[in-house]
């Protein structure tokens, strides 16, 4: 009995002057728990969202009334590029006409839709800022486990910068909101989501992101879910897509590889003719670090690609068979070659620019080729999107456009888009503004658009709508809008001069 006395007491003894020796004690502030330290470091990366919209019946009046309603929102959001790029639900942007940004500090920005993924409920937006945000420290929730200790922060009913802290109650749980909402293996906890939680992380006690909170059980007590963080990022890395945001595909497939000791991108294949085979990367290898940012998965492979100049060259890291090599990879160069890596995913991708609803092109009411377009812009109607139909990929869009139109097409890098839409044009009515296009990249030699048209150009209008993208090209191409129709008025922008119109028969 004494001996387990002194045991006992030993023990006791190592305790208390582990205790006494630790740094929170010798400071005076046992307080510090680890939780409070994470979210003294997390908090800087969450962001509180602020939304407006007109009430449903005034956006359908026919006539602006001064007593227009504004339906006000709120959610919030996570920093996941320094240089304003931020991720939350879908559902918190959806259909919205202002977004507000507040930061931890308080400062404010006006927020824009970059992309989003209604069936996944994961929107992109930006800010614009002169100083480099703190990027959210992403964890894994492949390693997660049942009561392990979790806390989100969240603008919570209005209440910003709201910290609740829970455990995780189940993983893997599929949950159906209404008819055309669903989720596949949702986090599960008790840490209180509310509304305006929306958007939010769902945070370890090291203060990194396992999740993005979107859900309550209605009526329940504590009963919130959350997109697993490791699912959210595949997501995310689509919707950062530098193929569809820049028109610069790198040429690569990838696999996110994460566990409880590792995070890597190991690549699947490489595109024959890519900017990413010219660079020299191979199937197997393993992308460590691009122009000196980490590379953890897919979003990190495609944030530190956006907004770069075509032909910029970046250092490239990789480890190839346990060795590391640096390459030099040249932005926007190669064949832009369709790949196959989620071809059915990336068609749920929408960027936010190409279906924006206030879009304008000049109207056409010419009979010649070759000049000015002579009348104001008018409201472009862009496709419905609420009740989506079978959704070509878009290769298949742009294959469209070359069999009917004799051009091939793609997507503006973020340099030429600034050149199209940082000036005004003349028109009869006054100065037109265009707000994007497609660049030609090839035009086929038989057809009538070879007599004014040239590689190089920008196609800014089909048929009275703006070609911002492959959203606006399928509507504008659609079976059932053109099936009468025998040619198209277009709008074409040459570098250094000002819109050229004409006419561009069908092929059938």
């Amino acid at each position: 009995m004494s001996g387990l006395f002194t045991r006992s007491s030993l023990l006791a003894m190592i305790m208390l002057v582990s205790v006494l020796h630790s740094p929170s004690f010798a400071d005076g502030n046992l307080r510090e728990t680890p939780l409070v330290r994470a979210v003294q470091t997390s908090r800087k990366s969450v962001v509180n969202i602020h939304t407006e919209k007109k009430a449903a019946e005034d956006k359908e009046a026919r006539f602006f009334s001064p007593k227009s309603r504004k339906v006000t929102g709120m959610g919030t959001g996570v920093v996941i590029d320094e240089r304003g790029y931020i991720v939350t639900n879908y559902h918190v942007i959806q259909d919205v006409d202002v977004i507000t940004v507040t930061l931890d500090g308080g400062a404010s920005y006006d927020g824009r839709p970059v992309s989003y993924d209604r069936k996944h409920d994961l929107a992109i937006i930006r800010i614009t800022v002169t100083e480099p945000l703190s990027v959210m420290p992403m964890g894994t929730s492949s390693d997660l486990m049942l009561a392990e200790t979790v806390y989100a922060v969240g603008n919570a009913f209005g209440y910003e910068h709201t910290v609740t802290a829970g455990i995780v109650s189940a993983l893997h749980r599929d949950v159906e909101v209404d008819e055309t909402q669903s989720y596949e293996n949702l986090i599960q906890t008790d840490a209180s989501i509310n509304p305006g939680n929306s958007g939010g992380p769902l945070l370890n006690v090291n203060g990194e992101v396992i999740g993005i909170n979107v859900a309550i059980r209605s009526g329940a007590q504590r009963i919130g879910f959350a997109i697993p963080i490791d699912d959210a990022r595949r997501t995310i890395a689509r919707l950062l897509s530098v193929e569809r945001l820049d028109g610069a595909p790198h040429g690569l497939v990838t696999t996110d590889v994460k566990s409880a000791t590792e995070k890597k991108l190991v690549v699947n294949e490489v595109a024959t003719g890519s900017a990413a085979e010219l660079c020299g990367i191979k199937s197997g290898d393993i992308i460590c670090n691009v122009r000196g940012i980490r590379i953890n998965d897919g979003t990190d492979l495609e944030r530190s690609l956006l907004a770069m100049p075509r032909g910029k060259v970046v250092d490239l890291v990789l480890q190839r068979e346990g060795r590391e090599q640096t390459l030099q990879f040249t932005v926007g160069v190669g064949k832009s070659p369709v790949i196959a890596q989620s071809t059915a995913q990336n068609s749920e991708v929408t960027v936010a620019t190409a279906e924006k609803k206030t879009a304008q092109v000049p109207a056409v009411n010419v009979s010649q080729t070759n000049t000015p377009p002579q009348s104001k812009p008018q409201t472009v109607n862009t496709p419905p999107q609420s009740k989506p139909q079978t959704v070509d990929t878009e290769a298949q869009i742009m294959d469209r456009a070359w069999e009917l139109l004799g051009l091939r097409l793609e997507s503006l890098s973020d340099v030429e888009k600034q050149e199209v839409t940082s000036r005004t044009y003349p028109g009869a009515r006054g100065p037109v503004r265009y707000n994007g296009g497609l660049r030609i990249i090839e035009v086929k030699s038989d057809s009538v658009a070879a007599k004014f048209v040239k590689e190089g150009d920008v196609l800014l209008g089909l048929d009275g709508f703006e070609t911002l993208g492959p959203v606006n090209l399928n509507y504008i191409l659609k079976q059932d809008r053109i099936q009468k129709a025998t040619s198209m008025k277009c709008q074409i922008y040459r570098k250094g001069g000002n819109p050229l119109e004409g006419t561009l028969l069908l092929s059938r």
